[in-house]
This record gives C-alpha cells, sequence and structure tokens, in this order.
C-alpha cells in the first residue's frame, strides 16, 4: 500500500505542474498598448504606429491596415519587430496622415503560434 501512494506522487505532481503553467502556454497576444492611443485625437500624424502586446510576436505573420472614414486604405511601409522588444510591432507610415479619422485594422502571430486580431480608432486634428 505504501509503495502504491509513493508511485503515484510523481504523477500527481506532473498534473498539478501541467495544470499550472498551461495557462501560460495557451496565452495569445493580446494588445497591451498603442500610440497614437485608442480614441486619441493627435495634433499631428505619427511617423509611425506602435503596437504593443502581451506576448513576442512573429513579424513576417503579422500586419496593420489603417483606412480612413471614407474606408480608403492608407499606404504603410511594411511592418517589423522593435528590434530588444519582441512584442512590439512598428508600422511605418509612407506619408503623413492628413486630417481626419483613422481605424487601425490589426492581426498578430504570437510566438507560441495563436493568431489574434483587433482593431481601434484615432483621430489628427
Amino acid at each position: 500500500m505504501l509503495k502504491t501512494r509513493f508511485s503515484a506522487l510523481p504523477g500527481a505532481a506532473a498534473l498539478v505542474l501541467a495544470v499550472a503553467f498551461s495557462p501560460a502556454a495557451l496565452a495569445h497576444a493580446h494588445l497591451k498598448s498603442q500610440y497614437p492611443a485608442a480614441n486619441a485625437n493627435v495634433e499631428a500624424s505619427p511617423q509611425a504606429l506602435t503596437l504593443t502586446f502581451s506576448e513576442d510576436i512573429e513579424p513576417a505573420f503579422s500586419g496593420v491596415d489603417i483606412l480612413a472614414a471614407n474606408q480608403q486604405a492608407m499606404p504603410v511601409a511594411e511592418v517589423e519587430r522593435a528590434p530588444k522588444q519582441h512584442n512590439q510591432l512598428i508600422v511605418p507610415l509612407e506619408k503623413p496622415l492628413p486630417a481626419g479619422s483613422y481605424q487601425v485594422n490589426w492581426h498578430v502571430l504570437s510566438v507560441d503560434g495563436h493568431r489574434t486580431k483587433g482593431s481601434y480608432t484615432f483621430s489628427v486634428k
């Protein structure tokens, strides 16, 4: 009986560890912050958008579209991951945004293989 109790102990410990750490393994990259901020009304066009996520991302499988109020797509350069902050996506603008409202649609692939997407808006005065 004593032998059976001790042989079950490693299995129980493994189960507890798996349950304790599984939320981290199943995490998705959620948008934590952005520049310009959501619903912001900025004085001038930014040179680039910066989106910061809760997890590291794969830039080759991530992207951003910026739509003007009339649904016209605004030109952006290729997105890139910040060199020292792998959870940050930088979206250079090819030319300044004119005054108006913009919707930012993003999609990312986190390094753990999960895809997420979302959108937010901001305005340029």
